[in-house]
């Protein structure tokens, strides 16, 4: 971001210099050039210049900060009065001091003195209105970007934040499965400890990254349903399609699907019944990331805590802060109360 702001400062004063350059420039359009270079008749051509510069600068660095800036507008007008009566003045006695006097008989023809005043001070008055639009103008942007920092600091913590709500939740999750597996099976809870270093790698580094290459996210997705498959009964049916894009170039943000995943195994498994969880995940090329899943609809009593309904909520929050107006998420229940369907689409090509 400083080195941002360095080269944007850069480009600013570069324009400065060059068009200022090309004011003071201009004068040498109207000399003789039959003579060659004459340095006295450049210096009275540019009186006038001087003064736009003067007026331009002590608007821009001076007067509009003080008094623009701060309400005074009647301080800032008078300022400006001054500065500007003053400056007329002393151009025309200057000039007029170096100037040779004109025949008498070319003398009536010269328009009177006050429209000269009038002309070099019309000019002066919209110098110095440039200057405070410019001026004005650059602590707009200046207020807007802060605003946009702010809120992009702001973002970066809310997520933060929720990433560290989503790893405890997470294991506390894992740890609850592999808990019930020493129970009845001491063998399958060994290889499912194995299982969990394996997830626990992807948690405590990729989760550190605000986007991760999809087939690594869908490498996870796969360890984490190997280890859930350990402690599932014969009679659950699990199914898991997961496609990354052709060409690997797709990233996502890190742990995005685990939380319906891990509502799937939740709500979609009975120990008494048929139960069936339905995994499909796959990466276009336009960009387009659709995760479905489709499970048994099996609600848990109203005692059983476990998860409380945190992971679907972070999902959510997450969403809006990574790809707000980018994505597409439709859950619900079937009309006969079979089916819990979750389908998310997120086009991570438009960010």
């Amino acid at each position: 971001m400083k080195q941002l702001f360095s080269q944007r400062r850069f480009l600013e004063l570069s324009i400065h210099i060059v068009s200022w350059l090309l004011i003071f420039g201009f004068p040498l359009v109207f000399m003789d050039r039959g003579s060659g270079f004459n340095l006295a008749q450049f210096l009275r051509h540019s009186c006038v210049p001087l003064c736009y510069f003067v007026i331009f600068y002590v608007n821009y660095l001076w007067l509009v900060p003080r008094y623009m800036f701060t309400d005074e507008m009647r301080k800032y007008i008078l300022s400006n009065a001054v500065l500007i009566l003053c400056l007329s003045v002393l151009l025309h006695v200057f000039l007029e001091s170096i100037s040779t006097p004109p025949p008498p008989e070319f003398a009536r023809h010269i328009p009177p003195r006050w429209i000269f005043y009038a002309r070099d001070m019309g000019m002066m008055i919209f110098v110095a209105g440039l200057g405070a639009a410019i001026r004005t103008s650059l602590r707009w942007r200046q207020a807007e970007e802060r605003l946009m920092e702010a809120e992009r600091q702001k973002t970066e913590a809310e997520l933060k934040n929720l990433k560290n709500q989503l790893n405890p939740h997470f294991l506390l999750n894992t740890l609850n499965n592999i808990y019930a597996l020493i129970a009845f099976n001491s063998d399958k809870a060994q290889e499912a400890v194995q299982e969990l270093s394996k997830l626990l790698r992807h948690v405590l580094y990729d989760n550190q990254q605000t986007f991760v290459p999809l087939e690594k996210e869908l490498d996870f997705i796969r360890n984490y349903v190997a280890l859930m498959r350990i402690r599932l009964p014969q009679q659950v049916e699990v199914s898991v399609n997961l496609e990354a894009d052709s060409g690997g170039a797709l990233q996502i943000a890190p742990l995005i699907f685990i939380s319906l995943i891990e509502n799937a195994f939740k709500h979609g498994i009975s120990p008494t019944v048929d139960s069936f969880i339905r995994i499909s995940i796959s990466g276009h090329t336009d960009g387009t990331v659709r995760c479905e899943i489709l499970n048994s609809n099996h609600p848990k009593s109203g005692q059983d805590k476990s998860g409380s309904g945190v992971g679907l909520e972070q999902v959510s929050k997450r969403l809006e802060l990574i790809y707000p107006g980018h994505y597409e998420w439709i859950k619900g229940v079937s009309e006969d109360g079979q089916v819990y369907s979750s389908i998310l689409t997120i086009q991570t090509k438009s960010l």
